[in-house]
């Protein structure tokens, strides 16, 4: 008999068996950490598809179209209060000037609120990622108003049926809220080179051009202060769409020496 080989086989036979209790713990506890690393993998790659997304939706917002939403009344009826609106930034970027009747956003710094302004840093940058947006209203700096005047206009309160006129030709703001006048104020500006003369549609309620005629900046904003042109609606959903044109101005001309 081969004493090797026995003693091999005694061996074999007298290792106690597991059982299948310690081998279904065996398994569960491999299930379970493979569940566990397979969970932070699927945690870590969400978190990092949500940081790529949001530093997305951050630069497409500041960079391209930015989400504004509306604080006042100042421009109703064309645009309501807890609306939200698309803002194009790139409409004046390539040689394009904002043209009479766009409704634009701007940075009032000098013309509409004065110069240095004090703000906390934190609670301005973070106001400013909520604004920009559309989560927050926006900066206490930033205005929606339409643009009734460009460079060398001369715009005029008014004529004798009550109608602003521009380069002598009277507008019929087809835009205004129901029972307002064009203006209460009369004004006789030529709008300087470079800047526009901006006024709200809900001519009652607007802080606008006229309200700023005695101040440092004249009442007029400087071109490169324009942020963006509004171009559609983004909510509510009822009113999703692209803003209205008007034809108020078609009949405008061009600014020359007779109108300055």
């Amino acid at each position: 008999m081969d004493t090797q080989a026995e003693l091999q086989e005694r061996d074999l036979s007298s290792a106690p068996d597991p059982g299948e209790g310690e081998r279904s713990r065996s398994s569960r506890v491999r299930d379970r950490a493979a569940a566990l690393m397979s969970w932070r993998s699927s945690w870590r790659g969400t978190l990092a598809l949500g940081v790529v997304c949001a530093a997305f939706v951050f630069l497409f917002s500041n960079f391209v179209v930015q989400p504004f939403l509306i604080p006042s009344t100042s421009m109703e009826p064309t645009l309501r209060v807890g609306d939200r609106v698309l803002v194009d930034k790139l409409a004046y970027r390539f040689g394009a000037e904002p043209r009479r009747g766009d409704v634009v956003v701007f940075d009032g710094t000098g013309s509409f609120v004065r110069e240095g302004a004090e703000q906390n840093p934190v609670t301005g940058l973070l106001h400013g990622a909520a604004a920009s947006l559309g989560l927050a209203e926006p900066a206490g700096t930033d205005f929606v108003k339409r643009v009734v005047g460009v460079g060398g206009d001369r715009v005029v309160c008014c004529d004798e049926r009550g109608r602003i006129e521009v380069n002598g030709r009277p507008l019929d703001e087809d835009y205004l809220f129901t029972g307002d006048a064009p203006s209460k104020v009369p004004f006789d500006v030529v709008v300087p080179d470079g800047t526009l003369w901006m006024m709200g549609d809900h001519r009652g309620r607007s802080s606008d051009s006229r309200d700023h005629l005695g101040e440092p900046g004249g009442g007029v904003v400087p071109v490169d202060r324009v942020i963006g042109r509004v171009d559609w609606y983004g909510w509510p959903l009822g009113r999703v769409g692209p803003l209205p044109d008007t034809d108020a101005f078609d009949s405008v001309p061009a600014a020359g020496p007779s109108h300055g």
